[in-house]
C-alpha cells in the first residue's frame, strides 16, 4: 500500500471508549469520576448520577480526567446540576477543558486541577 492508497477521511474509531461512571464519598463531598465518551446517546448514567447526587449532597465534584470526548450534552448536564448543588469540575481532560473554555462555562463552573482541591474549596 502506498501513501496514495490511504483514505483522506478517517472512519469510525475502533477504540471508542464506553462511558463509565464511578461514585464515592470523600468526607462531606460526593465524587463522580467519569471516563470514556459522552454524547446524547451515552450520557444517561451520568445524568442519573448527577441528579441523585444533587438531591443528597451539598457539594458534588465531577472528576473529568478520563473523559475522551464530551459534547454539548455533557456540558448541559453539568450546568443544569450546578444550579441544584455546589458542583465542581476536577482535573478536566483536554477535551473537557476545551469545551469549558470555548463556551465560557469555565467562568461559571469552578474548575480545579485535582479532586482534592475541588473538594477542599
Amino acid at each position: 500500500m502506498t501513501g496514495e492508497d490511504v483514505p483522506l477521511t478517517p472512519g469510525p474509531s475502533p477504540e471508542r471508549r464506553a462511558p463509565a461512571v464511578v461514585q464515592y464519598g470523600l468526607g462531606d463531598v460526593w465524587v463522580i469520576a467519569v471516563s470514556g465518551e459522552f454524547d446524547h446517546h451515552t450520557s444517561a448514567a451520568l445524568a442519573e448520577a448527577l441528579q441523585t447526587a444533587a438531591r443528597k449532597h451539598q457539594r458534588v465534584v465531577v472528576d473529568a480526567a478520563g473523559v475522551a470526548f464530551a459534547d454539548s450534552m455533557f456540558l448541559t448536564l453539568l450546568l443544569n446540576i450546578h444550579g441544584q448543588t455546589d458542583l465542581r469540575v476536577a482535573a478536566p481532560s483536554p477535551q473537557v477543558a476545551r469545551i469549558l473554555e470555548l463556551t465560557g462555562a469555565d467562568t461559571v463552573l469552578p474548575v480545579r486541577p485535582t479532586v482534592a482541591e475541588a473538594a477542599a474549596d
